[in-house]
């Protein structure tokens, strides 16, 4: 299947990036990458949420899973584990999506978020992302998220933000299909 690029957001100094138009029936699923997303704001939080009204309210309810893997510079600790306080159970907060990243010109978060299916009026909308960032602490964190969208109302936008500040980078919008 083919991946076809629909739209490009570069953010500079911005609070958010929204994509409140082109998500539709055209395709079945969706994917963000983003690239070099570096926060103002050390130990922050990236993160996102979908809309039903193209992007007027960002706060669908979701259930979400987080689990991460790190490891630091110094090759002295590592870890993987479950992450319960970033989970959702029928919430409508922004989901996190790279944990503490840091504001320094050699830190940053990048990744993708695959959304399926967000015109289907059926059935939930399914998602998933991974991501990498490079900590605030000098590790490499690894951040993996699933879960559905509890609406069977399409998802017709999408937001990303930091938990705090503003943010430079670039985050591209593709369809599949």
């Amino acid at each position: 299947m083919a991946m076809t690029l629909i739209t490009t957001n570069t953010s500079s100094g911005a609070a958010s990036s929204s994509f409140t138009s082109s998500i539709d029936s055209t395709y079945k699923l969706y994917i963000f990458k983003f690239y070099d997303v570096n926060p103002a704001t050390d130990t922050v939080k990236f993160s996102f949420q979908g809309s039903t009204d193209g992007g007027s309210n960002y706060n669908v309810t979701m259930t979400t899973t987080f689990f991460q893997a790190y490891h630091d510079e110094a090759d002295s600790d590592t870890s993987l584990g479950y992450s319960t306080g970033y989970d959702q159970a029928q919430g409508t907060s922004f989901q996190t999506m790279g944990d503490t990243t840091g504001n320094g010109a050699d830190e940053s978060c990048a990744g993708e978020l695959f959304l399926f299916n967000p015109s289907n009026t059926t059935y939930v909308k399914h998602f998933y992302s991974k991501t990498n960032n490079y900590l605030n602490i000098n590790y490499s964190g690894n951040a993996f998220v699933a879960g559905y969208f509890n609406t069977t109302s399409a998802i017709d936008a999408m937001q990303f933000k930091m938990s705090s500040g503003n943010f430079d980078g670039t985050i591209k919008m593709y369809g599949v299909g």
